[in-house]
C-alpha cells in the first residue's frame, strides 16, 4: 500500500484527466488515512477483539482495491486509496495479537517479522508495481491487491483465534477529534511544499489541526474510557520510546526518498546514477530481502540483549550506513550496500520497539499503545519525506532547463538521516535508564 502507486505517479494526470496538484493526493491520502486510523484501530481491537478488527481492516483493503480498479476518474481512485490506507491499522492490531501469545519466543519472532514488513513490504512492492505496470494495464495494480486481500482475509479467518474484547463504551467523539486533528496537521506537512509554508491553506490546516488536538486532549483526560489513554502514554519510558520512534521513522524515510532519486537521476547530472524506475527499484530489493531474512535473527538478539539495547544497536547501524553514504555515493553498488546495511539496522530497531511498548502497558491496552506507536512512526516518515524533499528542492540546480537536485542536497539529507538515527538511540537508551 505504501509504494503501490509510485511507479504511475507521473502518469496519473494523463490517466485520470486531472491536474498534477490533484493527482498527488492519490499517494498522500493513503498516508494520511493510515496515520489517522492506526491508533483508532488499535483501540477498537482492545474493545471488540483483535481478530474481528483485523478482518474488518482487510475487508477495507479489498473494498478500496475494487473501488479504485473500477474507477475511471480521480474521485473514485481517491476513495479507494483512502480505504487502502485505512487498512494499514492491521500492523498495530497484528503486533498486539502476537503479543498476546503465551510463548515468548514465538511472539517476539512474530512481532519482529510483522514490524520488519513495514520496510521490506514497501521495498518489494515498488519493483513489483513497476513490473505490473510494464506488462499490463495500470488497473492491474488494484486487482492484484484485491486478490492478495482476499487471500489474507481467508488466511486470517483460518489461522488466527478469536480474542475477547473489553466491551467498554466506544469514545466516538474522541475518535472523530483525533482523526480531524491529525488530518489537519498531516495535510499541512505533506502539502506545505506545494502550497507554500505560510500560505493560507497550510496555516489553516496546520493550526486548525493543532487546535483540534489540544481540545481533544483536554476532553480525553476528562472521560473514563478514552480513545487514547494520555496518562498511560505520558509515562516517561513510553514517552521516550515514542519520541525515539518518530526519530527512527524520520531517518528511515529520508533513505527512501534520497536513494531512489539518486539512482534514477540521469548519469550526466552531478548526483545521478542513470537507472530507470524499474532498475532503481531492483537495486533496492537486496535491502528488502536482507530485512526479511534478518527478522528472526532480530528476535534472537532482542531476547539476548533486551529491547532497549537492541533498538540502540539497530539505530547505530543505520547511522553508520548514512556515514558510509556521505563518503561513498558515486556508484550503484555504493547505494545498494548502504541501503542493505541500513535495512539490517532497521529490522532490528523496528522489531524491538513494539516489545518496549508492550512492556510498559497492561495487556488490555496493547492494541491502543501499539496504534499510537505506529502513529509516531507515520509522523516520523511523513516528516522525513517532507524535510528531505524541501532540502533537495532548495539545493536544486538548473540542468538543461530543468531543476535537478544537487549532490550537496543529497549529502545534507544523509546527514539528517544520520542525526535522526542517533537521536533515536539516545532517546531509547534514556528510556532504559529511566524509572
Amino acid at each position: 500500500m505504501q509504494t503501490l502507486v509510485v511507479p504511475i505517479q507521473n502518469s496519473l494526470p494523463e490517466l485520470l484527466g486531472a491536474p498534477r496538484s490533484a493527482t498527488a493526493w492519490v499517494l498522500t491520502i493513503s498516508l494520511v488515512a493510515a496515520a489517522v486510523t492506526t491508533p483508532i484501530s488499535g483501540r477498537l481491537g482492545d474493545l471488540f477483539g483483535k481478530r474481528r478488527v483485523a478482518l474488518a481492516l482487510i475487508g477495507l483493503l479489498v473494498l478500496g482495491s475494487v473501488i479504485a480498479a473500477l474507477s475511471s476518474g480521480l474521485v473514485g481512485v481517491l476513495v479507494g486509496r483512502a480505504l487502502q490506507g485505512a487498512s494499514m491499522g492491521i500492523i498495530a492490531v497484528s503486533i498486539s495479537i502476537l503479543g498476546d501469545q503465551p510463548d515468548p519466543r514465538k511472539n517476539v519472532t512474530g512481532i519482529a517479522i510483522v514490524s520488519a514488513s513495514l520496510g521490506f513490504g514497501g521495498a518489494l512492492g515498488l519493483p513489483l508495481s513497476a513490473w505490473i505496470v510494464q506488462i499490463g494495464d495500470w488497473k492491474l495494480l488494484f486487482w492484484a491487491t484485491a486478490a492478495l486481500g482476499v487471500v489474507t482475509l481467508l488466511s486470517l479467518r483460518a489461522a488466527v483465534p478469536a480474542s475477547p474484547g473489553t466491551r467498554q463504551r466506544v469514545d466516538v467523539l474522541g475518535a472523530v477529534g483525533l482523526a480531524a486533528g491529525l488530518s489537519g496537521i498531516l495535510v499541512a506537512i505533506s502539502q506545505g511544499p506545494v502550497w507554500g509554508w505560510i500560505s493560507a491553506p497550510t496555516l489553516g490546516f496546520g493550526l486548525g489541526g493543532i487546535g483540534v488536538l489540544f481540545a481533544w486532549g483536554v476532553y480525553e483526560l476528562r472521560i473514563g474510557a478514552p480513545m487514547v489513554d494520555l496518562r498511560l502514554l505520558a509515562r516517561r519510558r513510553l514517552l521516550l520510546v515514542n519520541a525515539g520512534t518518530i526519530a527512527l521513522g524520520f531517518s528511515f524515510f529520508i533513505s527512501q526518498v534520497a536513494y531512489m532519486q539518486m539512482l534514477q537521476l540521469p548519469a550526466d547530472t552531478e548526483a545521478g546514477l542513470g537507472l530507470s524506475t524499474f532498475g532503481g527499484s531492483l537495486a533496492l530489493v537486496p535491502s528488502a530481502l536482507t530485512m526479511m531474512a534478518l527478522a528472526p535473527v532480530s528476535a534472537r538478539l532482542i531476547t539476548v540483549l533486551g529491547g532497549h539495547l537492541a533498538t540502540c544497536l539497530g539505530s547505530v547501524v543505520i547511522a553508520l550506513s548514512y556515514a558510509y553514504t556521505l563518503l561513498w555515493h558515486d556508484a550503484v553498488w555504493h547505494i545498494v550496500l548502504s541501503s542493505t546495511v541500513l535495512c539490517a539496522g532497521l529490522a532490528l530497531s523496528y522489531a524491538a520497539i513494539p516489545t518496549l511498548v508492550m512492556d510498559e502497558v497492561p495487556r488490555e491496552a496493547t492494541g491502543s499503545a501499539n496504534g499510537v506507536n505506529a502513529l509516531m512512526r507515520s509522523v516520523g516518515t511523513s516528516s522525513g519525506a517532507t524535510v528531505s524533499g524541501m532540502v533537495l528542492a532548495a539545493t536544486s540546480r538548473e540542468v538543461a532547463g530543468s531543476q535537478v537536485p544537487s549532490l550537496d542536497g543529497f549529502l545534507v539529507s544523509f546527514a539528517l538521516g544520520l542525526a535522526g538515527a542517533l537521536v533515536c538511540a539516545v532517546l531509547v537508551w534514556a528510556a532504559r535508564r529511566s524509572r
